[in-house]
């Protein structure tokens, strides 16, 4: 998916498998700088965790991992492909995340984001979540300062 798209064909939400492990990984190191080493994702799975990918035109797209406990849903990581970011399919994953974690019990989920990832925040602030703290030292940065993460909360009552 090295071009850019213009429009962006159906789109489904699935659950994750082993089978996806090497294309969410491939996405995973195209799009972050400190990427999660592929045994995490599998983690992920055998924990249970809610795993999903985001698929247009049967190809993988992106992906996200929730966990559920105690009331509260914490987005551990979510991604799109760079070659597919800005045209939707992100707010169509998070939707969907919302809504199995209410349906699984959580009343509110939480996410941390890194401040310079302008993108992703206005994505959230438009999805109603908010700043609730700050992670000093979160992210991990080539400079080899750590970047701070900002938390984000959102109750998931509010639909």
């Amino acid at each position: 998916m090295s071009q850019v798209r213009d429009e962006v064909a159906p789109s489904r939400v699935r659950g994750m498998s082993v089978a996806d492990l090497e294309r969410v990984h491939e996405i995973e190191n195209r799009a972050y700088g400190f990427p999660w080493p592929v045994g995490v994702f599998r983690d992920c799975l055998r924990a249970g965790y809610q795993c999903w990918v985001i698929e247009v035109d049967s190809s993988i797209a992106g992906y996200g991992i929730v966990s559920v406990a105690a009331g509260e849903s914490h987005v551990l990581n979510i991604c799109i492909d760079p070659a597919w970011q800005r045209l939707g399919l992100g707010r169509i994953l998070m939707n969907h995340i919302m809504s199995l974690a209410r349906k699984a019990g959580a009343e509110r989920m939480i996410l941390e984001v890194r401040p310079t990832n302008h993108a992703a925040r206005q994505l959230y602030d438009s999805l109603g979540f908010n700043e609730i703290g700050l992670r000093r030292g979160y992210y991990p940065d080539h400079s080899g300062i750590r970047e701070d993460a900002l938390v984000l909360a959102r109750e998931l009552s509010l639909d």
